[in-house]
């Protein structure tokens, strides 16, 4: 009897614990008899691949085993690398599909429109040549939200949340968020020396385009101000309250985290760059504008730290390497049931599988009434009794 042949992959930015789920992917799948195949480089490698290319197979296809997956879940990032594509809108057309038909169509972001192609069909072809039955896509939204098509097109897909944003529906959690919070705070606590040496106000700038977790969570654990995606603040009280907290701290300094996405009222944090296979521009820092309002308003002397990149680098924590072993075991379990269009999740705090989110939703965001004090711009500490781990209401 032929081995069951399963595909792995990882999308969009690496985080740490990737490489603990692809691990024990393929040692789970050793014990059930299966093939693991691991398609690098993301989508792009169903979407790029040749695989009549010696070469090319070479460059997107990996076969994995027990030998060459021993030692990767000791490190962060992702043993398949990754990519930003997204099948169901190329711009152009892969060299590897050149001679072959796919019906142009018009997309509209943010008021830009495109001519982009579905190549999607090529996709499920190179599936079927590679004898894939099932697919585990580990990914954020953008990710996830291809692995959904694919489910709709009959592919038997189990997917695995990611993002250090920690904002894919569904789930209270995803893969990256506890080491982000970690690295953060750690960083935050070290340079607090050198923002009270200098007598300064202190801005980070940490990720979140869309939800603030990261910043919240973060600011949770420092006890800071944080500005969240999902709440525009009104910046003179902004600075009044870091004013205040400069004067009343003996070491004469403040502190506030920032989400990328973060914005006050009038303002709008400026974009540049062309945007990514599904519609994402690259932002600005919104750090270094509120440096310059807060040294127009008041005169004051700024740190601004920049922790994005930061985050996501390095070997995962406790938290993260549980969180992935157990991900990866609960999506074997539901790929030997049988099971596809399911998401490995936490769900007031306990693991549960979940439908793939529906792209059309969005991502999830922090809910402003139970998680966040608007007017000391701060994370909310009280009435949490009985709530998951998380702290994430139902």
């Amino acid at each position: 009897m032929a081995k069951k042949r399963i595909g792995i992959l990882t999308g969009g930015g690496d985080v740490p614990g990737l490489n603990s789920v692809i691990k024990s992917v393929v040692y789970r799948g050793a014990e059930l008899g299966c093939e693991v195949i691991g398609i690098r480089r993301g989508w792009e490698g169903l979407t790029h691949v040749n695989l009549n290319d010696p070469a090319s197979k070479a460059r997107y296809i990996l076969p994995l085993d027990r030998d060459n997956t021993r030692t990767i879940d000791r490190t962060g990032g992702t043993f398949l690398h990754s990519s930003r594509t997204n099948p169901t809108k190329m711009k152009k057309v892969p060299p590897a599909l050149a001679g072959q038909k796919f019906e142009p169509k018009e997309s509209t972001k943010k008021g830009v429109t495109s001519t982009v192609y579905d190549v999607t069909s090529a996709v499920l072809k190179n599936i079927e040549t590679l004898g894939l039955e099932y697919l585990i896509a580990i990914g954020g939204d953008d990710t996830l939200s291809y692995a959904a098509e694919l489910d709709r097109k009959g592919m038997k897909v189990i997917a695995v949340p990611k993002t250090m944003d920690n904002d894919v529906r569904n789930t209270e959690y995803c893969i990256g968020f506890s080491t982000a919070i970690t690295r953060a705070m750690d960083a935050i606590d070290r340079q607090r020396t050198t923002v009270g040496s200098h007598e300064r106000i202190g801005i980070f700038r940490v990720f979140g385009r869309d939800a603030g977790y990261t910043a919240l969570y973060t600011a949770y654990v420092t006890a800071v101000r944080c500005c969240i995606p999902e709440y525009k603040v009104d910046l003179k009280h902004l600075i009044d309250l870091l004013i205040n907290d400069k004067r009343n701290n003996p070491s004469n300094y403040s502190l506030v985290i920032l989400s990328e996405g973060a914005e006050w009222q009038g303002y709008k944090v400026r974009e540049y760059g062309e945007a990514d296979a599904f519609g994402h521009r690259k932002k600005m820092s919104v750090a270094e504008d509120l440096s310059d309002e807060i040294k127009r308003a008041t005169g004051e002397e700024t740190v601004v730290s920049d922790l994005t990149y930061d985050l996501r680098s390095g070997s995962p924590d406790f938290v993260d390497r549980m969180v992935a072993f157990t991900f990866a075991g609960m999506a074997m379990d539901a790929l030997e049931e049988g099971k596809s269009g399911l998401m490995t999740a936490i769900n007031e705090g306990r693991y549960a599988m979940e439908p793939i989110p529906d792209p059309k939703l969005g991502p999830r965001k922090v809910d402003i009434e139970s998680m966040y004090n608007i007017d000391r711009c701060r994370p909310k500490y009280d009435h949490k009794l009985g709530l998951p781990i998380f702290l994430t209401r139902p």
